[in-house]
């Protein structure tokens, strides 16, 4: 326990939107493994902060309000607080929790941009941005969404694609359409602030990709060598939007920062409100080198914690750059992506009220299956066969019988030890490997891997017990007895010891049942102290977990079951009328019948196959998005429907000229619109 450490660690947890609850998939990926580690260091005595807060200037949020015939404002009022009591109630032990709507954040954030500008650091840009005229506004980011240029991903936002995790431009989407009035947009001019990411190049390559490749996730560090090998260009940060953090210059009139610069500095602006309350100093939190800064995010908030932001504290000159940034994947749930909208989540505030006082059994469940290398999958048969066959069943078990046979033997006295034998003295050695075991895990972000030694640890006493039979030598053995419960009791004082990160309810619990001294810690069970003295008085056994029937999980599993038929009807709902076009628009459309002759994937791409497809005139390449429906060798020789006169453009980096005509049959499966004759020669026009 004596290896050098930092002076202190300041860890922060991605800011939550503020348009909706939290479900499980944040859980996953941030806010759990952030206070297991958290936690950790505090069970070190180590000076440590966890800083987290709501991001209440996000597009989401006024998107909803629109949605929802409210103002932003009322929006972030509503969620603001379930988010912060969930949080509260399920154990995620924020030092403190802000949002960004505070004034201290306005003005820390504004602060942080006027320091900037003053340095020069930003340069002026007037370009072409989509304006939807309906609505008479500027489409930022998830206002606006379109095809995916990289991907062909049809769903993909102004900021990013969700399919392929690409950070986009809203206008580098193909055929993109407002999400206000659904039409098209228009490109309008417009001055913006950007940061010339391709400034600081350099010193990001030196940073990230000499300095971190050996201690950053792969996935961490690949996503981050991909975008500074593709070079870096300035990125805006304001914004053509009338909610969020006014611009603090004369000439910017009617603009704010983008989301993506105000939210990071909220880790600071929070770091400044928990410091004014505790009266504490802010500065050596975020200004000393000897700082140690961890980011908490989810992989699809990597390059702006890994790259933007690091370049924004850089640019200031006086910030600590994050140390670590150990992003995890994402969590998806009974197979399917959680989706917010589609309401397929399970949600932490329905959750606390469907399972109460079981916080800790969700904690274990999401931190043994986390999504630390790869996106995972979350049942709710995994989550009863965790909770059922490893809490309840081995470290419950386990801690039931010792207690029990305590009180039955000995009136809940600990018993004294007496000559140990070969079996005793080595699992007193084992629990003494525990704490290094845990740490070496806990150091390198390996939180799954870290909840299996601790279930270990339960393992251990459990075979003891089992080995060793406490029960059957009691009348013929009891000084034997009186040891092995003694040894017993050591294991499960060092599980109420080492419990505390992952399980923070049930360590509490188990220390206050077995009595334990709150002066107890982890070196203390590294340097094999008797947690429990013989005489100690413990109190009566209480049940560490509760076993989760199947008709729970069956009641889990049909409200899921009903979202998902919700959504299927939805999807069935007609489209509305598009816009009225004339005749003469219809009649320039060149529709013939084509034959598909070859077929092949598009390499990286899910969705994409690339045709040749003969139109009698020519035989021409066209991408479809069809990789999903049909596979490449069934279709050639098929004979389809080509709009051969539609403008060419390019899909990851292969010209598509023309397009099939596709439609769903009763039953929702892709088909081909075919010629109403079959065997029809190429080229002839459907009309």
């Amino acid at each position: 326990m004596a290896a050098q450490h930092p002076k202190r660690y300041t860890l922060t947890a991605a800011l939550p939107y503020t348009n909706g609850p939290i479900h499980i998939g944040h859980l996953a990926g941030v806010y759990v493994p952030g206070d297991i580690y958290a936690r950790y260091l505090r069970g070190l005595g180590r000076d440590v902060i966890y800083i987290c807060g709501s991001d209440e200037h996000g597009v989401a949020i006024p998107m909803k309000a629109k949605k929802e015939g409210v103002s932003p404002r009322e929006i972030i009022d509503k969620y603001h607080p379930l988010i912060k009591e969930s949080f509260e109630e399920f154990g995620i032990s924020f030092d403190h929790y802000s949002r960004t709507s505070a004034p201290i954040h306005h003005q820390t954030a504004s602060e942080f941009f006027k320091n900037l500008d003053d340095k020069q650091e930003f340069i002026e840009e007037t370009t072409e941005q989509l304006f939807d005229q309906e609505a008479n506004q500027f489409l930022a980011d998830r206002f606006v969404t379109g095809t995916c240029p990289k991907c062909g991903h049809e769903e993909a936002y102004g900021d990013q694609c969700e399919n392929c995790g690409s950070s986009l431009n809203a206008t580098e989407l193909i055929n993109p359409k407002s999400t206000l009035t659904g039409s098209k947009p228009t490109l309008k001019k417009t001055k913006h602030w950007f940061l010339p990411l391709d400034k600081h190049e350099d010193f990001l390559r030196e940073w990230i990709l000499e300095g971190h490749k050996k201690d950053w996730k792969p996935n961490v560090y690949g996503q981050c060598k991909s975008w500074i090998e593709e070079g870096l260009r300035p990125r805006a940060v304001t914004r053509d939007l009338d909610w969020g953090i006014p611009v603090p210059l004369a000439d910017a009139e009617g603009k704010v920062l983008y989301v993506w610069f105000d939210a990071p500095i909220g880790y600071i602006s929070s770091t400044k409100e928990w410091a004014q309350e505790n009266g504490k100093d802010w500065k050596p939190y975020w200004l000393d080198p000897e700082t140690e800064l961890v980011h908490f995010i989810g992989k699809d908030n990597i390059v702006f914690h890994c790259i933007i932001f690091p370049s924004m504290l850089k640019a200031h000159g006086d910030y600590v750059l994050p140390k670590n940034v150990p992003a995890n994947e994402f969590l998806n749930l009974e197979g399917q992506k959680l989706s917010t909208s589609k309401n397929w989540a399970v949600w932490l505030h329905e959750y606390l009220v469907d399972f109460p006082g079981q916080q800790d059994a969700l904690r274990y469940a999401l931190t043994a299956n986390a999504p630390e290398s790869k996106d995972n999958d979350f049942t709710w048969k995994d989550f009863q066969a965790r909770n059922n066959n490893e809490l309840v069943a081995i470290y419950g078990n386990f801690v039931n019988r010792v207690t029990v046979l305590t009180h039955k033997y000995y009136q809940g006295i600990v018993p004294p030890s007496n000559e140990l034998s070969e079996s005793d003295q080595q699992v007193l050695n084992e629990i003494r490997k525990y704490p290094a075991e845990l740490m070496d895990s806990l150091d390198r972000y390996r939180f799954r891997e870290a909840s299996q030694v601790l279930m270990n640890l339960a393992r251990l006493g459990n075979k003891y017990l089992a080995d060793e039979e406490p029960w059957k030598l009691v009348k013929e053995n009891p000084e034997r007895t009186q040891t092995i419960l003694y040894v017993a009791l050591q294991v499960a004082a060092a599980l109420g010891v080492l419990s505390e990160p992952f399980l923070p309810f049930t360590a509490q619990k188990l220390k206050t049942m077995l009595d334990l001294s709150p002066d107890f810690n982890w070196e203390s069970v590294q340097q094999n102290q008797a947690l429990l003295p013989s005489g100690n008085q413990i109190k009566e056994n209480q049940l560490l977990f509760q076993k989760i029937e199947d008709k729970t999980i069956e009641a889990q599993l049909q409200k899921l079951e009903n979202t998902r038929k919700m959504n299927e009807a939805s999807t069935t709902n007609l489209e509305e009328q598009k816009e009225t076009i004339q005749f003469d628009d219809f009649t320039k459309l060149d529709m013939r019948v084509g034959t598909i002759i070859e077929a092949e994937k598009m390499p990286k791409a899910d969705k994409l196959l690339v045709l040749k497809v003969d139109t009698g005139l020519d035989t021409r390449t066209i991408v479809s998005g069809i990789a999903q429906s049909f596979k490449p060798e069934d279709i050639v020789g098929q004979q389809v429907t080509v709009l051969i006169n539609l403008a060419p453009r390019k899909l990851r980096g292969v010209e598509s000229q023309g397009m099939i005509l596709m439609t769903e049959n009763a039953e929702g499966k892709l088909v081909f619109v075919q010629p109403a004759e079959n065997d029809v020669a190429p080229g002839k026009t459907i009309s």
